[in-house]
């Protein structure tokens, strides 16, 4: 308990890359213009889903909900991350910590969810083109995206809660950017095999289940688009759900690498990066994998660059 009381009052240490003090600077500007990437380019998707009328409809608007979701993620994580690689002081509130691990674990299991959906979302337009529409309407659309962000809140709040219980005995230095499950099961002092128990089955739930209904939804979807008879027309469903499937596969691949491995095994360095790479890298990248390979998108924005230029 007074490990406990003692740990409250002073907070803990995020230890990131301070063994390599030489790294801090280079980590220190690559994070910094990634960050401000993923706020330029998910801002950018958010706006021309609100402000283009062609982009109103169910595929943006959970696209706009996933560039919400990583605008979140990451901002949950990186100012604490830039702000402990300036300088000497590492360390980041009792109350900061508990914040970020509630916060990022609710992010991260409702874009779980939410690359449900949006797969889900890629199933209908392909496979019932013509009851497109009629089934994705805005009520069904709202309630999805409201089943994502709640669900995920729900695993947060039981995890979480439950990773707090595990006695530190004053442990304060967690190795890793931020304060995540696996990392605060490591300082754990007693036996941590039922966290580790809870942790491995929430996240083979989180990971296993919904991975499994986007690639046998993807099997579906491509039989439907090998029967489309138009080259034109078997390219744009292409595309649009190649750009999916790439995010689907960067989040759950390092989220399953991160999150599955034993917390006491796994590698101290690489649990750093796969952390780093999912909470840094996959926000920034996924606006520029929906925007690189869109039409529709790139369309949007011309027109919105267009009318600024007039106004001007």
């Amino acid at each position: 308990m007074a490990g406990a009381n003692n740990s409250f009052l002073e907070g803990f240490i995020l230890m990131g890359v301070s063994d390599h003090p030489q790294l801090e600077i280079i980590f220190f500007i690559v994070i910094l213009f990634s960050y401000l990437l993923t706020l330029v380019g998910n801002s950018t998707i958010i706006l021309l889903s609100c402000l283009d009328a062609r982009l109103h409809t169910p595929m943006y608007f959970f696209l706009s909900n996933l560039s919400s979701l990583d605008l979140a993620f990451t901002t949950s994580s990186v100012p604490q991350m830039l702000i402990n690689l300036w300088g000497p002081d590492k360390t980041i509130s009792y109350g900061g910590c508990v914040t970020q691990l509630y916060v990022f674990l609710w992010l991260g299991a409702t874009e779980c969810i939410l690359l449900v959906v949006m797969a889900f979302d890629r199933y209908v337009a392909v496979c019932r083109p013509l009851h497109y529409t009629t089934i994705m309407n805005p009520r069904l659309c709202w309630l999805l995206a409201a089943i994502a962000w709640l669900g995920g809140l729900s695993n947060s709040v039981i995890q979480s809660t439950f990773t707090l219980q595990v006695p530190l005995c004053g442990h304060r230095r967690v190795d890793n950017f931020l304060c995540e499950v696996p990392a605060m099961i490591k300082l754990a002092c007693g036996d941590t095999s039922l966290n580790e128990a809870v942790l491995n089955g929430v996240c083979t739930f989180f990971t296993a289940v919904p991975l499994s209904i986007i690639l046998i939804s993807y099997c579906y979807i491509a039989q439907a688009v090998l029967k489309i008879r138009s080259a034109e027309g078997q390219r744009k469903a292409f595309n649009t759900c190649l750009s999916h499937l790439v995010v689907v596969f960067l989040f759950y691949g390092s989220a399953i690498y991160g999150y599955l491995l034993p917390a006491k095994t796994s590698n101290q360095d690489q649990g750093k990066f796969i952390s780093l790479f999912y909470s840094v890298v996959t926000p920034m990248v996924n606006p520029l994998i929906y925007t690189l390979r869109n039409k529709e998108v790139k369309g949007a924005l011309r027109r919105l660059l267009g009318k600024g230029r007039e106004l001007g």
